[in-house]
Formats: C-alpha cells, structure tokens, sequence
C-alpha cells in the first residue's frame, strides 16, 4: 500500500502499536480476573467436599483446648497418669507437703482409701486383691513399693498393672523401711483425692468385702495406729536418752508396723524432719524404729485422734520375733471362725466385735483356698 504523501513511516508505526496497546492490557486483566475466579471456585469445592476448612477449626480448637487444660484446675486435682516420676525423696516429700488453706473444694471431691502396699516383689495374692476391689472403681487408688530391682509384669486387667513406684531397699528394722513408708504415702498424697492411707504387704489379705471397710473407715473419728507405752525391756528399753529434749521418755510408745491413717496425719509424716533426724540417729537394733518411729511421733503431735490399734490381725501365739505364717493347709472356715470370735474393741468409743479388718500373714499356698472360702467367709 503506498504511503499517504506528507507521512513519515516510523511516526504511522508508532501510532498503530500505540493504538493498539490498551487492547494488550485488558486480555492481561481479563486473564487474571479468570484466574481469580478459577481458584476461588476450586476453594469453595474443596472446603465443600474434602473439609479443609473443618480440620483446621479442629485443630485451632485442640490447641486453644490444651491451653486452657493446662492453665485450668484439673492440672491440679487429677492424679498422676504416670507413678515412675523423676522426683527424689527430697523434692517428693516437699511436693507431698503442700497443702491448700482453704477447707471447701472448689470441686465434687469423692474421697478414696490409698491402699499401699510394702513388697518385696511379686503378689501372690493378687487375684484375690483383684477380686476385692472389682466394680468399686473411683473409691480407692493403689500403690506398690517394691525392691528397686523387681519388674512387676502384672497383667493389664490386675488393679496393680502399672501401680509401683519410685522405690529403694527397705530393710526390716532400719530407717531405710519408714523411707519406704514415707514414699508411699507421698505418692499416695498427690492424689488430692485420697482420704485415708492403709500400709499393707504382700502377705495379707482382706477380712470383709470392699463396702464394709470403706464404710468402716470412712465413719471412724479415728485413725488406726497402734501406740502404747511398754515399761518393758522392749518398749522403754529401747529408748535412748539422746533423744531428749525432742522426745522424752514418757511420749516414747510402740506399736504395729501396719496402720490407717487420714490425710492430716499423712502429711505430718511426709513433712516431719524433727523427730526423723532422733530416730535416724538414736534408733538402731535393737532399736527397731519402724515399731516406734510413728506411734511415738504421731503420740506427740496428734495422740487425741488415735484409736491406739492396728487393723491388721495376727498371730502370735507360736512365739518368735515374727507372726505365724498360714499355709493352703490352715485355711478353712474353722480358721476364719477363730479370726472373728476373739475380736473385742471400742469404736468410735463404742463396743464393737468388728476390730480387724485385714489379716497376715498368708502364704502364696494359700490363694486357692481363699479364692474357694472368700465368697462365703469374706464377703466378696
């Protein structure tokens, strides 16, 4: 086509690629508003259809839900899920001893017995134990101070899987043995829950069904602690004068190993370093101070809410430094008729023929037997 006369050819180029760029423009705009549109559609469809949307409100929701768990009083009140903590003694016993000064709860408290159990390993006895505590779910907690090196493979239907704790050696008469005792109630302490504190070994075993000792328990003005005052070789002959001004020899008292106590006097245990350090130091065999360590401290601080008796039966009649041990053989309904007849006691300063609640000490032998007799003797 010829040039229009006058024209310059660069200056018409230019006017067309200027008239032209406008054009350009929009097709980009248009492009990008449909790409806009085409991932809003492809959102929509999949917050529709795939939930994306519901997940993370989900997990916004778990993460505000543990923070406010975490920040709220259940961190507080709920026992420990896991008893194999990393606490020493030292740090345990503090943390034991903390104690709220207001009296109401803030929340429903069902209180629980802590049944605790001093072992040297296995419980032979387990399945009677088992069968004790079955539907009684939220009334009792248990816990197992065993020998450091024992593994306790109790099965996952037992009320003792997963029930041990921290433990070290105890040996019988030394303080080594009321450390184990202390330990036991400490753990047993953080469960805000726990009311009462039964100590117990392998080797006994129940005198009535669930019901009837938490109930017993439950409604006694006292606690269970044997603690009298023995003029003899093995009472006040065992005290050391050293132990004055702390503990004079007037407070000194003996008593069972085995005993119940509530809360109050739990903590005075777990929090006391003034009579620990005499008995530590003045009570060696044949000062055997896990005989005179509690009766005689508990005395001293508390003696006006101690029935001066232990729940746990015995027999001493074959003599010797220990209690018969009962064998599969000695297990009969005649043997359990001679355990109940004899019992006389005050409760609640009252006469009751219902003293003993637990008994010792009992053989693996004797599982079998008991677990034929427990429905018609026990109660359970």
């Amino acid at each position: 086509m010829a040039l229009e006369e006058g024209k310059d050819p660069a200056v018409t180029t230019r006017q067309n690629q200027a008239k032209s760029l406008p054009f350009g423009v929009l097709q980009l705009f248009g492009l990008f508003v449909a790409l806009c549109i085409a991932f809003s559609v492809v959102s929509i469809y999949t917050i529709r259809h795939f939930r994306i949307y519901g997940v993370v409100t989900t997990v916004k929701s778990s993460i505000v839900s543990c923070e406010e768990e975490s920040n709220g009083l259940d961190r507080w009140i709920k026992p420990p899920s896991n008893l194999l903590h990393k606490m020493s003694d030292k740090e345990l016993l503090w943390r034991a001893s903390l104690v709220p000064t207001i009296k109401e709860y803030p929340f429903q408290r069902v209180p629980k017995v802590a049944f605790m159990f001093l072992t040297k390993g296995p419980m032979p006895l387990a399945p009677l134990w088992d069968r004790f505590f079955k539907r009684h779910e939220g009334l009792y907690s248990i816990y197992v101070h065993s020998l450091p090196s024992f593994d306790g493979k109790f099965p996952s239907t037992s009320v003792f899987h997963g029930r041990q704790i921290p433990s070290q050696v105890a040996e019988w008469g030394k303080m080594s043995i009321c450390d184990a005792e202390r330990r036991l109630l400490a753990n047993a302490l953080l469960d805000i829950s726990n009311e009462w504190f039964i100590l117990l070994s392998e080797s006994c075993i129940p005198l009535y069904n669930f019901s009837v000792i938490y109930h017993y328990i439950r409604k006694s003005k006292y606690s269970f602690v044997g603690a009298f005052d023995d003029p003899g070789p093995v009472g006040r002959g065992r005290y050391n004068w050293n132990m004055a001004p702390e503990v004079n020899i007037t407070q000194w008292r003996k008593g069972s190993q085995w005993f119940e106590i509530d809360r109050k006097l739990a903590i005075k245990i777990v929090e006391d370093s003034t009579y620990y350090l005499k008995f530590e130091e003045f009570c060696k065999p044949a000062c055997y101070v896990d005989e005179h360590y509690f009766p005689t401290m508990l005395t001293i601080e508390a003696a006006d809410v101690l029935a001066n008796r232990s729940l746990t039966w015995v027999d001493w009649s074959r003599g010797g430094a220990h209690p018969a041990t009962f064998g599969g053989a000695d297990i009969s309904e005649d043997f359990f008729k001679r355990v109940f007849e004899n019992q006389n006691c005050t409760y609640n300063d009252q006469p009751s023929t219902t003293c003993d609640l637990f008994a010792r000490k009992f053989a693996p032998s004797t599982l079998e037997p008991l677990l034929l007799l427990a429905p018609k003797v026990l109660g359970f």
